[in-house]
């Protein structure tokens, strides 16, 4: 009997990284840099978020892009001194673009908003030392477009405020986000596409999701291989969005695609976004949590991913 295409993928994968192992033992030296987005834990104070991550033993962590308005947001000396604190660095920012302020708005507002937030946001990142800011072409949580000239504005709004990218040294990452939550850019290629058509260096790299890749690619190893050196940052969340190792995503072979990737070099990270299942995942960012839920999915899913990074390469 013929091997399922899904099987075929994973034997793939399986030869290379084997061949990778055989052949260059000392790519597999270093191991993947593991992150943890902040965002999902909603309201709670980020001095707990960090105890939090450093008790699992993290010492990377993406902030919540949360300066909506000039007085609104993390204040960057505060914020050093909690992430101090903890032994803590930032590796990115995670922008949030939401229908009043996205880049593919029909309304000027909107589109300002989003140029004016982005600005804010990149300037936030270089200051904490981030090395990305995360950036949505079009608004999460509206699936349906305006119109046909979404992708087109997108872009024209974003090469605006591209300048501000490179002018601190900080990458801009597009993130593909599965249909049901966004207008356009729901795959790597739609992202590569997008980059191309912005054609600014600051705008070169793509921040990945599994959870999005499950629903919009043929298979999340694969999509990985194609973004190559793009990839800059991965969520992480199991195929239900829930922590890893509570559902049915492949973590081996993922784990192997990042390794052929070269992404264990650093200044790539693998950051879990656990958000839990549901139509759209904003709601997450302004409620209270149970903290001792919170606290079980952070150590399960940092263990469940290091002990199957362990596993691959044993």
């Amino acid at each position: 009997m013929s091997p399922q295409n899904v099987d075929q993928w994973r034997h793939d994968v399986d030869d290379r990284f084997a061949q990778l192992k055989a052949a260059h033992p000392e790519r597999l030296q270093r191991r993947l840099t593991m992150s943890w987005s902040n965002w999902g834990f909603g309201l709670e104070p980020l001095a707990t978020s960090a105890a939090r991550l450093a008790k699992a033993g993290l010492e990377y962590i993406e902030l919540h892009g949360n300066h909506y308005g000039p007085d609104l947001g993390y204040r960057p000396d505060v914020t050093r001194q909690i992430l101090a604190d903890h032994n803590l660095k930032v590796a990115g920012v995670c922008g949030m673009y939401s229908d009043e302020s996205e880049f593919a708005s029909t309304s000027h507002a909107a589109r300002q908003r989003a140029i004016d937030y982005t600005r804010r946001e990149v300037a936030f990142c270089h200051e904490m030392g981030g090395s990305y800011l995360l950036v949505v072409p079009a608004a999460v949580g509206r699936a349906e477009a305006y119109d046909s000239s979404e992708w087109h504005r997108s872009v024209e709004a974003l090469q605006l405020v591209a300048d501000e990218f490179t002018a601190v040294g900080v990458k801009g990452a597009i993130e593909p986000i599965r249909s049901a939550e966004v207008s356009i850019v729901h795959t790597v290629a739609d992202a590569i596409a997008y980059i191309q058509d912005v054609g600014h260096p600051g705008i070169q790299h793509i921040n990945g999701d599994v959870y999005h890749m499950q629903v919009e690619e043929a298979n999340i190893p694969l999509a990985v291989l194609a973004a190559g050196d793009r990839l800059v940052n991965l969520h992480l969340a199991d195929s239900n969005r829930l922590g890893l190792g509570q559902g049915s995503l492949d973590v081996d072979t993922l784990i192997k695609a990042l390794y052929l990737i070269g992404y264990n070099t650093p200044g790539h990270y693998c950051t879990p976004e656990p958000l839990g299942p549901g139509a759209g995942p904003y709601p997450a960012m302004h409620s209270l949590q149970d903290p001792a839920m919170l606290d079980n999915l952070v150590l399960g899913t940092v263990a469940y991913w290091r002990e199957r990074e362990e596993a691959v390469l044993a």
